[in-house]
């Protein structure tokens, strides 16, 4: 069974994860690096693994595993979502720099 806390972190992880895609294809496309921050990305990307590892060391959580390996996999796709997009900026960023 679903708990309450578990509801609002699926929730908080789908809102998080449903604007990834959008900025994914807006940052393919623009080509350009700017406007973009590698630091706030890389902080994304490191929350991401520290929630990742919250899960992993939490004995509740890990003894219910197999019922709740759900709420895993949605930290792992947005952990993934925004590693392309650091991708996706240092693709930008060399873009740009032959374009100067």
């Amino acid at each position: 069974m679903v708990d309450l806390p578990e509801i609002f972190e699926i929730i908080m992880i789908l809102s998080f994860g449903a604007s990834w895609p959008a900025n994914l294809m807006k940052s393919y496309k623009a080509r350009t690096a700017k406007g973009k921050s590698l630091l706030f990305l890389c902080l994304i990307f490191f929350g991401y693994i520290a929630g990742i590892i919250s899960k992993l060391i939490n004995e509740a959580y890990m003894s219910s595993f197999q019922d709740k390996w759900y709420v895993l996999i949605f930290y792992f796709i947005n952990l993934v979502m925004v590693g392309a997009d650091i991708c996706l900026y240092y693709r930008n960023r060399l873009i740009d720099k032959r374009t100067i």
